[in-house]
């Protein structure tokens, strides 16, 4: 009943394969957070991001700091 309390685990990715991104739009400014395959290229999204909020929530769920984020247009 009270899951809302519950701290959030830290969910894991692979950092020697992946790095986090944000997918942002020129257009629209929608902007998209997930993890990009270094060897690939390939974008998996995970969350839409509309405030501050939003990205504190993935960058705590994740454990990923600010200065990793990279933002591709």
């Amino acid at each position: 009943m009270f899951s809302f309390f519950k701290k959030q685990q830290v969910e894991p990715y692979d950092k020697s394969s992946q790095k986090p991104v944000i997918h942002a739009s020129i257009c629209t400014g929608e902007k998209v957070a997930g993890f990009k395959e270094i060897q690939t290229g390939k974008f998996h999204d995970i969350m839409v991001i509309r405030n501050d909020s939003d990205l504190q929530t993935f960058m705590q769920k994740y454990n990923v700091a600010k200065e990793d984020i990279v933002k591709e247009y």
